[in-house]
């Protein structure tokens, strides 16, 4: 395993779009170990399953002081583009929301509706680009949800501030999600 590759995918993902691995950051920019390595392993994107022996080993051999695991946590020490830490206060989110999921797991979204599985927290995104990057990681050809959240406030589904790009709720019903299908313009029409 090429553990450069690997710190720097970290590096990113913690620094930079924890959105995109549906990472929950806490104040200090800790993730638990666990989120973090669930979200490396789905990707398949490595050869074998990445363990915190790995993490330890990237900390260890690294030049550069870039990572610190505490207690059964880890995060980056410094070099943060992301406009502010992930903060669990409640709030009103924009009435139409997104998330990318996988053609594997459309059929049990349709009937439970969405769950955190791993985490904490649903991830939903503000606009379609970020739901599609975000499904991109588990699927190339990713289903992208539309998510009334007018009908999930009426339902009690409460909302937390992700940051600028992500909303977080515990769950998400059925009944709120629909198939995000893109509007096509007529041949005739100007854009």
């Amino acid at each position: 395993m090429n553990l450069v590759e690997l710190s720097k995918e970290i590096s990113y993902a913690l620094r930079h779009t924890p959105w995109e691995y549906e990472l929950e950051l806490d104040e200090q920019g800790f993730v638990p170990i666990a989120q973090l390595l669930h979200a490396l392993n789905e990707s398949g994107a490595y050869e074998r399953e990445i363990t915190q022996a790995d993490l330890e080993q990237i900390i260890a051999t690294s030049e550069k002081k870039r990572h610190e695991i505490v207690g059964d946590k880890i995060r980056t020490l410094y070099g943060h583009t992301i406009p502010q830490i992930i903060k669990k206060e409640p709030g009103i989110p924009p009435a139409v929301l997104y998330h990318g999921t996988t053609h594997k797991a459309l059929p049990q979204i349709l009937l439970d509706g969405l769950k955190p599985m791993q985490r904490q927290y649903v991830h939903l995104s503000v606009d379609v680009e970020t739901a599609t990057r975000v499904g991109k990681r588990r699927d190339p050809e990713p289903i992208i949800l539309k998510i009334n959240t007018v009908a999930a406030q009426k339902v009690g589904i409460l909302f937390f501030v992700g940051n600028d790009k992500v909303w977080l709720c515990k769950e998400m019903p059925k009944d709120c999600l629909s198939i995000f299908t893109p509007k096509t313009l007529p041949c005739n029409t100007a854009v």
